[in-house]
C-alpha cells in the first residue's frame, strides 16, 4: 500500500528525529511517502493535498496544528506565516483550524483514500502546551465525526511541569532555517540547555524519540489499515 504522511516539520523530520523514515524501515512492504513541509499549517496542507491525492495513495496520515497554534498565540511570528506560508491574515484561529481540518479530511475521504489523524505534542512552554491541546481537541472532534482513527501523541508526551520560556519569535524561526541549511545537529546540547525531555527545542524530536514515535505509528497502522 502507498501511505502518505502529510504534515509540518514534525513529519518532515529533516530537523531532528525522522520518525517517518523509521516507519518505512519497519514496514518495508508498504510505499511510504513523506509529505511533511516545515512551517506548514492546516491551510497549507489543504492547498497541496490535491497533488498528493493525484498520486493515488491508499492511505494518508495527517498530523498538523503546531504552526497553527504558534501563529495564533505568538503574534511576532505572523509576518513569517503571512509571507512565507501565504496565510491571508498570518494566523489560524482555533475555529478556522477546525473548519479547514474538516475540509482536508473530507477531501481525502471523497477520493476513497483511508484517512488517519495524529495529534502532535509539544513541550516548548506552558502556553503552547495549553494551545496545542485546544487545536488537538478540534482535530479530534473532526476525526470522530468522520470516523477517522486518531493516534494521540500529545497525551503521552505532555510535560509534567512545562518550562517557562519566552514566546516563539521570528528570530527563533530564522534560527531553524539557518541551522537546517548548515547541517547543524547538536541536539543533545540544546536539549540540556533548556531541560527538555523528548525534544531539543521544545518542538522538534530528538533522534531517540523518533523511534518511540515510529513504534506507535507502526502498531497503529497495522491495527487500522484495511
Amino acid at each position: 500500500m502507498k501511505i502518505v504522511f502529510l504534515g509540518d516539520s514534525l513529519t518532515w523530520g529533516g530537523y531532528g528525529g525522522n520518525w517517518v523514515a523509521l516507519v518505512a524501515e519497519r514496514m518495508p512492504d508498504h510505499e511510504i511517502v513523506n509529505a511533511g513541509v516545515g512551517g506548514d499549517t492546516v491551510w497549507n496542507l489543504l492547498q497541496r493535498v490535491d497533488s498528493l491525492l493525484a498520486q493515488q495513495p491508499d492511505a494518508m496520515f495527517v498530523m498538523v496544528g503546531g504552526n497553527d497554534a504558534v501563529s495564533y498565540a505568538m503574534p511576532d511570528t505572523r509576518p513569517y506565516y503571512k509571507s512565507s506560508k501565504q496565510l491571508p491574515d498570518g494566523f489560524i484561529t482555533p475555529e478556522a483550524f477546525e473548519q479547514l481540518y474538516r475540509q482536508l479530511l473530507t477531501k481525502i475521504q471523497l477520493e476513497y483514500v483511508q484517512a488517519f489523524v495524529g495529534l502532535p505534542p509539544t513541550e516548548y512552554n506552558a502556553e503552547l502546551v495549553r494551545l496545542r491541546h485546544i487545536y488537538n481537541e478540534a482535530a479530534q472532534r473532526v476525526a470522530a465525526s468522520l470516523n477517522v482513527p486518531v493516534l494521540d501523541f500529545a497525551t503521552p508526551f505532555i510535560p509534567a511541569q512545562p518550562i517557562e520560556r519566552e514566546p516563539i519569535s521570528l528570530a527563533f524561526i530564522r534560527e531553524i532555517g539557518q541551522r537546517s541549511a548548515s547541517g547543524w545537529n547538536d541536539y543533545e546540547s540544546e536539549r540540556r540547555r533548556w531541560g527538555y525531555t523528548y525534544t531539543f527545542d521544545g518542538i522538534h524530536l530528538m533522534p531517540e524519540a523518533a523511534h518511540a514515535f515510529a513504534e506507535r505509528v507502526e502498531a497503529f497502522l497495522r491495527q487500522y489499515l484495511r
